[in-house]
């Protein structure tokens, strides 16, 4: 018969890494089933226990029931209450200590920034560069050689046609004489 910490071991490596399994804590006997746990080597889980359950019947292989991971009995305590009192003098004596010493921020950022750093597009895109979203540099001074602009010379003949008075009468004839029925 197998060792019932190498089954479990095998069955925990098939759901998580190595490095999270920790040193055999223990082994439970039930009637047919057996528990065997191990310490959890996962940070945020301090107290808790990777659990296999392996069922032992006297006739056939240890067979592998269920894999969890089970809190252990302090691990899902809460810290100390301290009074309200305590913790508002604490956070006062954090803030003196931040007016007296600004150094003392490990948060806080620092005068000798670069100025190009500001100008940096946060998501690396060269589309968006100082606020053109058209593809036109606003801050670039246009040309006034540039011919390619249009210039709006009132002396100029349009294209357009004003007179479309004739048009619109020719519909309305046209539908008077439409004998169609719906």
């Amino acid at each position: 018969m197998p060792d019932l910490y190498d089954v479990a071991r095998a069955a925990l490596l098939e759901i998580t890494p190595k490095a999270t399994i920790g040193a055999p804590s223990g082994q439970v006997e039930e009637a047919g089933a057996t528990t065997v746990t191990f310490q959890a080597n996962m940070s945020g889980y301090p107290g808790w226990h990777w659990t296999v359950s392996i069922a032992t019947l006297d006739d056939a292989d240890p067979s592998v029931l269920e894999v969890e991971l089970m809190p252990g009995n302090g691990a899902l305590l809460a810290p100390d209450w301290v009074p309200w009192s305590e913790r508002l003098a604490d956070y006062e004596a954090a803030q003196e200590a931040l007016v007296t010493d600004p150094d003392a921020d490990p948060d806080s950022d620092s005068d000798e920034t670069d100025d190009e750093d500001d100008d940096e597009d946060p998501l690396g895109s060269d589309v968006l560069h100082g606020g053109d979203l058209d593809g036109v540099d606003i801050d670039e001074p246009s040309d006034p050689d540039d011919d390619s602009e249009d210039d709006d010379d009132p002396d100029e003949e349009s294209d357009v046609d004003d007179d479309d008075s004739d048009d619109e009468d020719d519909d309305l004839d046209d539908d008077e004489d439409d004998d169609r029925t719906y």
